[in-house]
Order: C-alpha cells, then sequence, then structure tokens
C-alpha cells in the first residue's frame, strides 16, 4: 500500500524563538561555514560580478540581493553584510564611488518560518531595506530579471517531497527501518537522487528566471567528496545516530515501528560531480567555482555530543514532533545526546573529509 500523504514535506521550518532549543541559539555550525565562505565570496564578487554590466547600472537604482532559506537570524544578517561590503568594495575598486547604490535585501523562507523573530531582530543600523518573502523556493519568489544576487547557505539540501517510492511497501525503493537514504540500499539512493535531481533543476530554472543577465547564484551545500563511499560520511553517523535512537525507542513500544517505517528525511547531500551535471544538464547558468571547504570550527561543534543534539533538535524538532507527535521529543533527543557522547570518536573520524560545498554560478 502507498502512503503518499507521507511523503510531501509539510512546511517544517527550523525552531523559532530564541530559548535555549531555538535555530538563533543553535546554529553555530552554520555561522562558522558561512564565515568561512566570506573570503571566497568577496574574491568571486571581486573578480566575477560585471557592476558595469548595462542591466545592473540600468536596472532602477538599487541593488537586489535575495537570501533563500534565511530561517531566522542572526546568521543571514552575517551573511548579506558580506555580501553587501563586497558589492561595494567591487564598485569603489572600479572607480565608481559616486555610483554605490542602495541596497535592498529579502529574505525568504517557508510561510511558517518565524518570520516575527526574524524581523524583530534585524540590526537596527543596516545597510539596506529589508523585506520577507514566504515561500518554497522550488517555485519562481521574484519578478524575471529583478534580483542582481542570489546566496542560498545550508537550504538548497531540503528536498520538496520524500520520493514517493521510499514510503511504498510495493516499492523496491521502500526503505523500511530506515529515516535516510545515506546507509540505505542502492534503490533508495537512486529516487532520492532522482528527486534532488528534479527539485535544483527547478531551483535553477526560477533563479535563472529572476536574475538579471550576469547575475550571482552563490551555494553552500552540504556535501562529500566524489570517491567516498556515502556510508563513511559524518553525515550518514549523524542520522545513523538519530535512526538507531528512534528504533530503540520503537522497541521499548514509546513508538511505532510502522511510524519509523513511514519516516524519511526530505534531505539529499550531493556530490560535486551530481552538482555539476544537474546545473550543466540544466544549462541556465555558468559555474565560475566550485569547491569543497571543511571549516574546523564548525566541525567540532558537531562532534561533542551536547552541541550536536542541540543543533538536531533546533533543525529536525518540527519534522520529528509533526511525524511522531511532540510528547517524545524530549526523551528522544535525551537519547540521541548521550549516543553521540558514546560515539563522538566516531563523529570525530568521519569530519576530517569536506563536509561543504561552495558554488558560484552566473546566469548566462
Amino acid at each position: 500500500m502507498s502512503h503518499s500523504r507521507d511523503t510531501m514535506v509539510k512546511s517544517c521550518p527550523m525552531n523559532g524563538g530564541d530559548d535555549e532549543y531555538s535555530y538563533t541559539k543553535n546554529s553555530m555550525f552554520q555561522k562558522e561555514t558561512i564565515s568561512a565562505a566570506k573570503e571566497i565570496i568577496d574574491k568571486e564578487i571581486a573578480q566575477k560580478l560585471d557592476v558595469k554590466n548595462h542591466l545592473f547600472a540600468s536596472s532602477s537604482s538599487s541593488f537586489r540581493i535575495a537570501d533563500l532559506g534565511c530561517s531566522v537570524g542572526p546568521n543571514t544578517f552575517i551573511a548579506m553584510e558580506n555580501v553587501i561590503e563586497a558589492v561595494k568594495h567591487k564598485y569603489q575598486s572600479q572607480g565608481l564611488t559616486s555610483q554605490i547604490p542602495e541596497f535592498q535585501v529579502f529574505f525568504n523562507d517557508q510561510d511558517s518560518n518565524d518570520f516575527n523573530t526574524l524581523f524583530r531582530s534585524l540590526p537596527p543600523k543596516r545597510p539596506y531595506f529589508a523585506a520577507g518573502v514566504p515561500g518554497s523556493f522550488h517555485y519562481q519568489l521574484f519578478p524575471t530579471s529583478s534580483l542582481h544576487f542570489i546566496h542560498a547557505s545550508h537550504a538548497l539540501h531540503w528536498l520538496s517531497q520524500v520520493p514517493n517510492e521510499v514510503v511504498d511497501e510495493n516499492s523496491p525503493a521502500w526503505n523500511r527501518g530506515k529515516i535516510f537514504y545515506l546507509s540505505a540500499p542502492e534503490e533508495v539512493g537512486k529516487a532520492y537522487a532522482a528527486q534532488f535531481a528534479k527539485d535544483v533543476g527547478m531551483f535553477l530554472d526560477a533563479r535563472a528566471t529572476e536574475l538579471v543577465s550576469g547575475g550571482m547564484l552563490v551555494l553552500i551545500i552540504g556535501s562529500f567528496r566524489n570517491e567516498i563511499s556515502p556510508s563513511h560520511t559524518l553525515a550518514s553517523v549523524l542520522f545513523d545516530l538519530l535512526e538507531s535512537t528512534l528504533l530503540d525507542m520503537a522497541k521499548e513500544g514509546l513508538i511505532s515501528k510502522a511510524r519509523v517505517d513511514s519516516f524519511n528525511l526530505p534531505m539529499y547531500l550531493a556530490t560535486p560531480n551530481e552538482m555539476t551535471e544537474i546545473i550543466e544538464k540544466n544549462g541556465r547558468f555558468k559555474i565560475e567555482r566550485a569547491e569543497f571547504f571543511n571549516p574546523e570550527s564548525a566541525i567540532k561543534v558537531f562532534c561533542s555530543g551536547q552541541a550536536c543534539t542541540m543543533h538536531f533538535r533546533a533543525g529536525f524538532e518540527g519534522i520529528l514532533s509533526k511525524h511522531f507527535g511532540s510528547e517524545i521529543i524530549d526523551e528522544l533527543f535525551h537519547r540521541h545526546s548521550k549516543k553521540t557522547e558514546e560515539f563522538s570518536s566516531r563523529l570525530q573520524s568521519s569530519s576530517d573529509e569536506g563536509t561543504q560545498l561552495f558554488l558560484a554560478l552566473k546566469r548566462k
């Protein structure tokens, strides 16, 4: 019997507010990654952004930037100020100081994102006009040729839905007893890869429509090297620990085994080869830069049990609560924390490889 109703991703944003389990307080990993990427973004804007391009000059006097999957602060604010600083610097280096435009930043996330917390925490002295744009980035969100620069970090790995096959008991890709594809049978991985390719194709089409010609799209996504077996990655170890915690609770009758069988995370981590193939097949962007980076300070955060659990809770509490009920959450993460402490050396040894892929794309 097919459970296709379980495949659609109901909007499950990061934990809002600013209490101890919020994304605001538990997104140090993402913050460190954004800091590590700053230098690369600076360089790409300095070398590749054509501010003399007539479309840039003529499409009204403001420079428009979008951050897709912004969640709540403070990371999105840091990322946007980094971009604006680099763009201003580019104008100055071209002798166009008098032409530095006004900046407008659009903060985008799902409509159930905690925009109230986001707007309440906006930096009071910000060098831009701010606006919120709710909606899924798998579709067009902005008018045609209205943006100059688009940024998305730690967002594109979210799928628009769980692949139908993985929750269909009659499919060879039924992901029974597993919650993710990294250590699952090959058919499951193929179903996830196909869904990701379809979603990213839609994402790129939407962005190509929204950007002016020569506009830039910068992506920071979770990834791993082409030659590594998925099951040896840090992500695989992390999700295996969550999965085994859920299975322990099912064995003890705290949750039903059937609920675990029908739960799958709507995420995919693409290798550089996969991303290159999808972008080239789409044909609307030129890859200006693709490189791995491994922010050590960020990885350290993930490899200490308690911090790892807090990050996981901030990111996945919503989706786990919807599926299993909020009453199991405290117990689930209490057990998860113990497991991550127990397996911290395994986490450490799987974290030596690059975990983030940086892509700078230019709209053709």
